[in-house]
């Protein structure tokens, strides 16, 4: 059994929080999203009022274990200090004794960030003494960075291990495995998924889980044109995985037509914002010319299975959508999520470029739930074990 941060005593504990600061920053060094830092409040505002001191570490960028300055989480600290409008500390390493000076410092009613975790290669090494270091500045630890729960790293899985009986997750998590574990162990029928993307290689696995699982399964993006390709149909000068063929006419044939395919798409004589444009059938492709979006005969398909649906899984754009000309399609899907929503739909956005879609659409508070975590959701919705869920089961 998991247990969460409600399960825990936390009054006058340190208590070691992963959480997922990776956030966007300018050339200035400055925050341009705080998503990932204001989904982890809750949890942080829950342990000051039980009376502990959260001590939270998290990565930022690609340091490769080594420190650089660019990926420093100092300006994270100065943000989380204005939001929460309490004392943040900033530990200048995660480990050492600027960790644990600051720790011991920090009282009751403020906060402790270490710096980040990738300045060392032992954090995503899953190296157990560098494990064993940050285990020492807490007495209990929970784990709400769903955006890496799919890494067993250090500070994911190998440090949970010495919190037997003292460990839970998050809020985020929590809510993470409400949505998203929901849909796929007990969903509301009918349960329809939504996929896109550029490449079928991506999905394999989602799609093969969700055939067992899912009542419709709808296909938009890139990849939509390797079925259409697998179908029969020529697609010009489409972006077409051809040695994905023969396996998307697999897919077809098991999955008892489950699948839904876009009908008509537009397409466009360059893959360019300025390009010209026109709308055709999906099996009209002309040569020289490319799928860059579904069109409207397929949005109003997707619209009217999303609207028939209870529950609705969406990962995956429907075309080209940080381009003005083809972002349409994939906007007109995030609408009638939204709208399903309002009729008591349960709508979940699969992070990563479906979670920048719908906040593009400014649809993201009118959906049930948006993932924090791209990779995680992915690999949860193939049915993979994420290492820092799992570690977190006192069974």
């Amino acid at each position: 059994m998991i247990k969460t941060i409600t399960d825990l005593d936390l009054h006058n504990k340190r208590v070691l929080v992963r959480v997922d600061f990776n956030v966007p920053l300018d050339d200035n060094r400055t925050i341009t999203d705080d998503t990932r830092i204001v989904e982890s409040l809750p949890t942080i505002k829950k342990i000051i009022a039980d009376g502990g001191i959260p001590i939270l570490m998290s990565h930022l960028g690609r340091p490769k274990g080594e420190r650089k300055e660019k990926y420093s989480l100092a300006p994270v600290a100065a943000h989380l200090q204005t939001l929460l409008g309490i004392t943040v500390h900033f530990a200048t390493d995660c480990i050492g004794e600027p960790a644990t000076t600051t720790v011991a410092a920090a009282k009751p009613g403020e906060v402790v960030l270490l710096e980040n975790l990738r300045f060392y290669a032992e954090e995503e090494k899953n190296d157990a003494g560098f494990a064993e270091q940050l285990s020492h500045l807490g007495d209990v630890y929970i784990n709400d960075a769903f955006g890496t729960a799919h890494r067993a790293h250090a500070s994911t899985e190998g440090v949970a291990k010495f919190f037997v009986g003292n460990r839970a997750s998050g809020y985020l998590i929590a809510k993470e495995l409400e949505y998203i574990g929901g849909a796929l162990q007990n969903p509301q029928r009918p349960f329809t998924a939504i996929l896109g993307g550029s490449k079928v290689s991506d999905k394999i696995e989602v799609i093969s889980n969700l055939l067992s699982i899912a009542d419709a399964i709808l296909i938009g993006g890139g990849m939509a044109n390797t079925f259409a390709k697998a179908m029969g149909y020529e697609m010009g000068d489409s972006l077409v995985e051809t040695d994905k063929v023969d396996l998307a006419k697999e897919l077809i044939t098991k999955s008892e037509n489950k699948l839904i395919f876009p009908v008509d798409a537009v397409i466009a004589d360059a893959f360019d914002a300025n390009a010209n444009t026109q709308i055709v059938d999906m099996n009209k492709v002309p040569t020289g010319w490319r799928v860059l979006d579904i069109g409207p005969k397929s949005v109003a398909l997707f619209a009217q299975q999303i609207a028939n649906s209870k529950t609705v899984v969406w990962n995956g754009p429907m075309g080209v959508f940080e381009m003005d000309a083809f972002n349409k399609g994939t906007f007109a899907v995030a609408q009638a999520l939204a709208n399903a929503t309002t009729t008591g739909t349960i709508t979940i956005i699969g992070g990563g470029d479906s979670a920048a879609a719908i906040a593009q659409a400014g649809l993201k508070d009118q959906v049930s739930h948006v993932s924090t975590g791209g990779g995680a959701s992915l690999e949860y919705l193939e049915g993979k074990q994420l290492p820092g869920i799992v570690v977190l089961d006192e069974q």
